[in-house]
């Protein structure tokens, strides 16, 4: 069974070149949200095992939407992707249950060794 991924990002742009860079691992993409309020609507129906999450969104921003599927489900893997490259924020995230954290600009090889990482990670939990 194909592990289920939800991207959350503003950009339609960004949404899509994740969407695409991860047909490498066979990822079954069950949701894409703009906001952190539509991410939380559609974590709940589809209950993804992976979320790439963006930080900076309109409605709810990234860390508080971290922090609502972190609730939710204590086991979801989140790999933040955000231009936010700062130290606080990443540290942040992480202490809210992301598990990574990719800078904007990214390469498809970029997100795809930090998806790796990710599922690698999980495998051994």
């Amino acid at each position: 069974m194909s592990k289920r991924l939800m991207i959350v990002d503003d950009s339609n742009i960004i949404r899509n070149k994740i969407a695409r860079a991860m047909d490498t691992y066979g990822l079954e993409i069950v949701g894409m949200a703009s906001n952190g309020k539509m991410a939380i609507e559609i974590f709940v129906e589809t209950r993804p095992q992976i979320v790439t999450m963006d930080l900076t969104m309109p409605e709810m921003d990234g860390i508080g939407c971290i922090r609502a599927i972190h609730a939710l489900d204590p086991a979801v893997r989140i790999l933040v992707v955000s231009a936010l490259a700062d130290k606080a924020t990443a540290i942040q995230a992480l202490k809210e249950g992301a598990q990574g954290f990719l800078c904007k600009p990214f390469t498809d090889d970029d997100l795809t060794a930090a998806t790796g990482e990710l599922l690698d990670e999980e495998e051994y939990d």
